[in-house]
């Protein structure tokens, strides 16, 4: 069987974050070298505090470094322009849109920005992106719908719809399934794996979904104090790594159930 090939979406060599003041640099955490490959559904995991939202925002450039460098398609982060950038990168964050008369249709149109010069006109191009998504994301009942009337799991499917429809290599999500209930975490994260393999978009996702990150995700990125581990969720678990998640010896993951348990 032939090896599938691997294509690099995101590279970090040494990069530091954290925040830049008058007084001096805060470093949050240092020393990290990630990569991210097309077709892949990674989920940074760790916890609160440690500093994942930070390291979200540095990757998309809503946040500059500190030191280090931050590759997309083997190119220095610092040489897209704004409007590049957004045709590699969508985002999808925590925050729930302001009240408005947009539809979910509307709504979804406006991943398509970056080629349209934000006051362009749609074309039969942006349109068939725009169609694509809806049937990827199952959102055709929807379309005509107002998105403040939407349920929290609604409006979560219609963003990730909007970042498809954008059509970029990679989609940062900062915990997607912060307000949903359990199935619409579940129905969340099959999406996207689903979004990722079969359309071979890089995802990342921040979550604190632990137990379904480690059942879904293809890569665990597991932020210490130290530093960041990446690896297969079976490889963290066989060696124990994953249980650098808690401070506390009272909870560890049992691999015979392959849950965490409380002692």
């Amino acid at each position: 069987m032939t090896k599938k090939e691997t294509h690099k979406v995101l590279t970090t060599k040494n990069l530091s974050i954290g925040y830049s003041s008058k007084k001096g640099n805060k470093e949050i955490a240092k020393n990290i070298n990630i990569e991210l490959q097309k077709g892949e559904l990674v989920c940074l995991v760790g916890r609160n505090g440690i500093g994942k939202s930070t390291l979200l925002r540095t990757l998309s450039k809503m946040q500059p470094r500190l030191e280090g460098e931050i590759l997309l398609e083997n190119k220095n982060i610092d040489a897209y322009s704004r409007i590049d950038l957004a045709k590699i990168i969508s985002l999808v964050l925590t925050e729930r849109i302001p009240s408005s008369n947009l539809t979910v249709h509307e709504l979804i149109a406006l991943g398509r920005q970056p080629y349209t010069n934000w006051i362009g006109k749609l074309l039969q191009e942006d349109l068939d992106h725009i169609n694509e998504a809806i049937n990827q994301s199952h959102l055709t009942e929807l379309i005509n719908d107002r998105c403040d009337k939407l349920s929290d799991g609604q409006l979560q499917r219609a963003m990730i719809c909007r970042a498809l429809a954008q059509n970029t290599h990679l989609i940062i999500l900062d915990e997607p399934t912060a307000h949903l209930d359990v199935q619409h975490k579940i129905e969340t994260f099959r999406l996207l794996k689903k979004i990722a393999h079969e359309l071979n978009r890089a995802i990342l996702i921040s979550t604190h979904e632990i137990q379904l990150a480690t059942q879904i995700a293809d890569t665990l990125w597991l932020m210490t104090d130290e530093n960041i581990i990446s690896g297969k969720p079976s490889e963290l678990i066989e060696s124990d790594q994953i249980n650098l998640l808690f401070d506390s010896n009272s909870i560890y993951f049992d691999k015979e159930s392959n849950q965490f348990i409380m002692q």
